[in-house]
């Protein structure tokens, strides 16, 4: 794996932070004030590779080793406004990665679960978490695609890897009312996709063309 570099040591970039709000998530039409201010306020650089610290906040997705990513900021900000994350809701995320996403979500939720089949990713993501003074999240390891049945249901699920269809497990563990993003498709060809559950109704709307790593598992593709 990539090292991960640590906050501590980089100082202040809350100048750096406040740009990058601006410029790639406010100019893009983003407007969720509480979604803005966790952006502003978590300090990506804790949670980026240390080679690529120097573009902790530039518009790109970075590698983080173990073939997986950390999503560019924008993307990060858009899933998480169509989550539309309230401070009671009970939220699952599916694949932690480095713990950036991870963190933002639990800026704005009551608790988080969140799952990551890689033991290394999960543990590295549960300090750094801890690091930017996060302290209601659930870290598990496991097959992301079945959910955690046993902590739901919840009322937001966010998917951070490509699925070839949307998982019936997690469709299962959402609330009524409850909702639901992630990214379907091939590689190549995905799109990322509003669930909205309502009784034993499943709505979907196509909101972006993207290009995440693929969920793997029994809900997913084969490894």
């Amino acid at each position: 794996m990539i090292g991960v570099g640590s906050g501590e040591k980089q100082g202040d970039r809350a100048a750096e932070r406040a740009v990058m709000v601006e410029t790639q998530l406010v100019s893009r039409g983003l407007r969720d004030v509480r979604v803005l201010e966790a952006m502003r306020t978590i300090c990506r650089e804790v949670f980026v590779p240390a080679p690529y610290l120097e573009d902790a906040y530039a518009d790109r997705a970075l590698a983080v080793g173990y073939g997986q990513t950390i999503s560019q900021p924008y993307i990060v900000a858009y899933m998480t406004e169509w989550l539309g994350v309230e401070s009671h809701h009970h939220v699952l995320e599916v694949g932690t990665g480095t713990g950036y996403q991870t963190a933002v979500l639990a800026r704005l939720a009551r608790t988080v679960v969140t799952v990551e089949r890689i033991a290394e990713l999960s543990e590295t993501a549960r300090a750094r978490v801890m690091e930017v003074d996060v302290a209601n999240v659930t870290f598990l390891t496991g097959d992301g695609g079945l959910g955690a049945k046993e902590f739901g249901p919840f009322d937001r699920i966010m998917v951070t890897a490509a699925a070839p269809r949307t998982p019936r497990a997690l469709l299962e563990q959402l609330t009524d009312d409850g909702r639901m993003v992630l990214p379907v498709g091939e590689e190549g060809d995905q799109r990322l996709v509003l669930v909205e559950r309502r009784g034993d109704r499943f709505d979907e709307t196509n909101l972006l063309r993207v290009r995440f790593v693929p969920l793997l598992g029994e809900a997913g593709f084969a490894e």
